[in-house]
C-alpha cells in the first residue's frame, strides 16, 4: 500500500509502484474476513473501523486531492467498514436470497458513497467470506476478481494469492493498532512532503 501511494503521488508515470500496490487490497479483504471470524466483538470491530475511516478521510483527501475535505471518493476504511457491516448481517443468519440482496444493497451503498474499490470491493469481501472454508476456491476467486476491472493494472493483484496461500490460520504478533494508525499517518507524511517540495 505504501509503495502504491508513493508511486501515485511522486511517480505517477512509473507503473511498477502501482503494480506492486495492487496486492494490498485483496490482502486487506482476506484478513478482514479472518478478523470477523476470530473477533470477540464484531460491533467493536465496526466501531474501530468507523473511527479510523473518519480520522483518515482528511489525510486521504489532502494527500491525493490537496484539500482537507473532498467528496469525490472516500478512503479504503469506509469500504472495509461496509464489508464488516455486511458480514455482521451474514453472521445473524438468513436464507440465500436474503444474503444476495444484502450483498447487492451494500454494493449499491459503496457506489453511492464512492468508497475506494467501490462495489467490487464489497464483492471481494463477500467472496472471501462465503468461500472461507474452501481454500482452493477462495484463492482462485480472489485471483479472478482482479480481472473484473477494465484497468489492466489491477490484474497484478492476482499475485496476492501467493502470500495468502502461505497463511496458516494462526494469529501473528498483535500489532493491529500500529496498522490502523499507519494509514492516516503515512498519508499525512506524504502530504507534508508534497507541500514542502512544492509539488502542488
Amino acid at each position: 500500500m505504501l509503495i502504491d501511494h508513493v508511486g501515485a503521488v511522486f511517480f505517477p508515470g512509473e507503473w511498477t509502484f502501482r503494480y506492486i500496490g495492487r496486492l494490498a487490497f485483496p490482502i486487506f479483504c482476506f484478513l478482514l474476513v479472518e478478523g470477523v471470524h476470530y473477533t470477540h466483538d464484531i460491533r467493536l470491530y465496526m466501531l474501530r473501523l468507523g473511527i479510523f475511516a473518519a480520522v483518515s478521510e482528511a489525510p486521504y483527501d489532502l494527500a491525493f486531492h490537496g484539500e482537507a475535505l473532498e467528496f469525490g471518493g472516500q478512503n479504503v476504511f469506509f469500504t472495509l467498514l461496509l464489508g464488516v457491516m455486511l458480514l455482521y448481517l451474514f453472521e445473524r443468519g438468513g436464507e440465500w436470497p436474503v444474503k444476495v440482496l444484502e450483498v447487492l444493497m451494500f454494493m449499491w451503498i459503496a457506489v453511492i458513497l464512492k468508497t475506494d474499490y467501490s462495489f467490487k470491493g464489497i464483492l471481494l469481501i463477500s467472496m472471501f467470506y462465503f468461500l472461507r472454508e474452501y481454500r482452493g476456491a477462495k484463492l482462485a476467486a480472489g485471483a479472478l476478481w482482479n480481472f473484473l476491472w477494465n484497468n489492466p493494472i489491477q490484474q497484478y493483484g492476482a499475485m496476492a494469492v501467493i502470500p495468502l496461500a502461505l497463511y496458516n490460520g494462526e494469529r501473528g504478533r498483535s500489532m493491529k493498532y500500529f496498522f490502523y494508525l499507519f494509514y492516516p499517518l503515512h498519508l499525512i507524511i506524504l502530504f507534508l512532503i508534497i507541500k514542502m517540495s512544492g509539488l502542488r
